[in-house]
């Protein structure tokens, strides 16, 4: 018995070596053979226990298999050490493995003033108006006399213009669309319409910027008064802002419209109860808006006595300082990844 021990032990000793000192997953899968396979060592040695005595036959056997049971973890170990060692070598021969996981692509995504236009986009499609485009440069009449601005009206002192020549310039509002709108239509009615786009004028500092964008709104029909427009610049501000929102409406002044009107919507930090946020009056102005001129309607070819209509116009990017807690416009547009990451 004490020889069969010793020979089990001196096995074990033997193949610990082997195999630490094994590189190839063939060479061990033939190790593995030599010592524990059905011909191997461990077992030859073992088909001398018929010789034993019955006393001795499980001393002998406890140690064999406590000795196959250790060789087989150093195997398993030798095993996963050479093919981490061999996917290794592989990456290094081909740069590249596509099994590997890849590496993440940042994913662009809308910027913000793109978002605000599609959101008004969605609120007023579901309200049944059309969206209606125009040209970005336009004639002086289109931007200015057919919205009731004469040549050398005052009023067009308000909108500082990039002209291309006397009659063509750089549209300074999206207004030119109610013209064209009206002129494509007429005498069709009802017409409801918002025309979103980019406008241009001389300005340029925290809260102004030469080119910016608006979104234009036109109403006509039958019967319509400022109850109907308030009714719809509410529904606007609350699913823009919040169902707690409201609105008020200051007297104003603008050439296409008469009435006309600022429209302020309450102030979501204080609610409405007065902070710096909004010079505590509780009210942040939003947008301008009115009844359409009847010089407007009739210059269109509309019949004023018989049709009324409502206007209003949205600076998108009001709207999106106001949404989204910014307070410097020039931010959209200077392409900082950091600042349009946050959207």
């Amino acid at each position: 018995m004490e020889q069969m021990l010793e020979a089990l032990k001196k096995i074990e000793s033997e193949a610990k070596t082997v195999f630490g000192r094994v590189s190839d997953r063939d060479e061990l899968n033939n190790l593995r053979i030599r010592y524990l396979g059905k011909k191997g060592e461990l077992t030859g040695i073992l088909k001398g226990m018929g010789k034993l005595s019955g006393e001795d036959r499980p001393k002998v056997g406890q140690l064999a298999n406590e000795i196959r049971q250790t060789l087989e973890e150093v195997i398993s170990r030798k095993s996963e050490e050479l093919e981490e060692a061999a996917l290794k070598q592989q990456i290094e021969a081909e740069k590249i493995d596509v099994t590997l996981a890849g590496t993440k692509i940042e994913c662009g995504h809308f910027h913000p003033l793109t978002r605000i236009i599609d959101e008004i986009k969605d609120i007023f499609l579901g309200m049944g108006y059309e969206i209606g485009e125009g040209p970005e440069i336009e004639n002086d009449y289109n931007n200015f006399e057919g919205l009731n601005l004469p040549k050398d009206h005052p009023a067009r002192d308000m909108q500082d213009s990039f002209y291309i020549s006397e009659d063509i310039l750089l549209r300074t509002h999206t207004s030119p669309m109610q013209v064209r709108t009206m002129a494509a239509k007429v005498p069709e009615y009802p017409v409801k319409v918002i025309c979103p786009g980019r406008v241009f004028r001389r300005d340029d500092d925290a809260t102004h910027s030469p080119m910016f964008h608006q979104i234009e709104g036109l109403v006509i029909d039958e019967n319509i008064s400022m109850a109907d427009l308030k009714g719809t610049l509410l529904k606007v501000m609350q699913q823009l802002f919040g169902p707690d929102r409201e609105i008020r409406l200051r007297p104003s002044y603008f050439p296409f419209t008469e009435p006309s009107t600022e429209v302020d919507v309450s102030c979501g930090i204080c609610g409405g109860k007065g902070c710096r946020t909004c010079s505590d009056s509780g009210w942040l102005e939003i947008l301008g808006a009115g009844m359409v001129h009847p010089h407007v309607l009739e210059m269109a070819g509309y019949d004023s006595t018989k049709l009324q209509g409502f206007a209003f116009g949205f600076g998108v990017e009001r709207i999106a300082m106001l949404k989204y807690g910014i307070d410097d416009l020039r931010v959209f547009y200077d392409n900082d990844v950091r600042f349009l990451g946050e959207f």
